[in-house]
């Protein structure tokens, strides 16, 4: 799908290609041959689920940039290219041009999958006056509050399979927390999960009035 003049792709799971400027992805995982090559490429956490080495082979070429959290820097230390590797944890920003990235906490509050004492990260990039937020393997977290008053193009890729995540009903709720003009489902399909959760979560934002899109894997 197109916001603005940014393209959005959902490549399964909680993998996104995002096209403008730059070529960007993040956590690719059981993604197909003949992609394009890299830019840039977020790693939530180490995860083989979102963090993984056979499919980052796919897509990086010489000076494609990583940003990986610290649990997965062992497991991007060597390709037959050349990369930059950046190690990142909640809070920090980052201004590569045209594309500016910043990161937020993400973690589970009522289960053991991911604490908030690892470090794992969501995303939220900027680009071509489209703000995208990626959260990672999350709960609803205190820490979306942040993210409250952007207004034109704000798109939210929320997970909403339960379990390691948030359930469809959850992330209705950080959603409605965040207000994103257009609200994405995303960690189902795959491991865990059914369109049935994705559907869920549209009638329950749309409800609200928070526009849903149910994307189709490319």
């Amino acid at each position: 799908m197109k916001v603005g003049e940014v393209e959005i792709k959902w490549l399964g799971h909680s993998g996104f290609l995002i096209e403008n400027s730059k070529i960007i992805y993040i956590d690719p995982y059981n993604i197909r041959e003949g992609l394009p090559k890299a830019d840039i490429i977020l790693i939530t956490h180490s995860h083989y689920d979102h963090c993984s080495v056979a499919d980052l082979q796919k897509i990086v070429k010489e000076g494609t940039r990583i940003f990986v959290t610290a649990d997965g820097q062992s497991k991007i230390a060597r390709f037959e290219v050349p990369i930059r590797m950046e190690v990142v944890s909640p809070g920090q920003s980052f201004d590569l041009g045209t594309v500016k990235i910043s990161t937020l906490a993400a973690y589970n509050t009522d289960k053991p999958f991911h604490s908030q004492d690892e470090g794992l990260v969501g995303y939220l990039i900027k680009t071509n006056d489209v703000i995208i937020y990626h959260a990672g393997d999350t709960d609803k977290i205190d820490e979306m509050q942040k993210l409250t008053g952007y207004s034109n193009n704000f798109v939210a890729l929320l997970p909403v399979s339960g379990r390691y995540v948030m359930t469809a009903e959850e992330a209705h709720e950080a959603a409605k927390l965040i207000r994103p003009n257009i609200a994405i489902p995303m960690h189902w399909g795959s491991i865990v999960g059914g369109r049935e959760d994705a559907e869920e979560f549209k009638e329950l934002c749309e409800a609200d009035g928070i526009h849903v899109e149910i994307l189709k894997k490319e």
